[in-house]
């Protein structure tokens, strides 16, 4: 009786699903988050035995540059610290304190606009303010190789962090039959 994992790049999370029989690779369920949500199947990390470093189809891991130990620790307290965020209405002095760090300990560099930006989250301005005022500075073309470009929809800010961090797991076991 398995345990399969799914990702939901809307909520970047990772749920596992118990199943009473075998699925086949075609079958996913309803996101617990909201039936708007897509979900596709993942890796498990226990059926991993190795660290290679080569390119992975798990989410989290394209973009990403390749990180000691030390650092995926510190992303992975980042991304607790993130969790506890409103992401609704995300404190703009705490985004921008998470996302230095963030940068910080992956030892990418910034380009000014970005800077500038970054600099006036940190004062307490309002990020939705400072999007309007900044424009491009969070898409793809003007952040080079950060990748921390809005995703289809989605605002920059936190949505924009969120998607450099490692996905969150949910902690609930859901019966696969309830989701289907």
């Amino acid at each position: 009786m398995p345990i399969y994992e799914y990702y939901s790049a809307d909520t970047h999370k990772i749920y596992s699903f118990y199943a009473r029989k075998l699925v086949g690779p075609d079958v996913v369920p309803r996101c617990p988050d909201g039936d708007g949500k897509k979900m596709e199947r993942v890796l498990s990390p226990f059926a991993i035995t190795g660290r290679a470093k080569e390119k992975t189809d798990e989410p989290g891991g394209e973009g990403m540059p390749d990180l000691d130990p030390r650092q995926e620790a510190e992303m992975m307290k980042l991304a607790g610290e993130m969790s506890g965020m409103d992401e609704e209405n995300p404190d703009p002095r705490q985004l921008g304190r998470l996302m230095r760090r963030m940068m910080d300990i992956t030892g990418e560099k910034m380009p000014e606009p970005m800077l500038e930006m970054l600099a006036r989250m940190e004062k307490g301005e309002d990020p939705e303010k400072l999007e309007e005022e900044y424009g491009d500075v969070l898409d793809d073309d003007s952040m080079g190789d950060l990748g921390m470009g809005k995703g289809e929809g989605e605002k920059g800010g936190a949505g924009a962090l969120r998607r450099r961090l490692p996905p969150r797991r949910d902690p609930t076991l859901y019966e696969m039959a309830e989701y289907l």
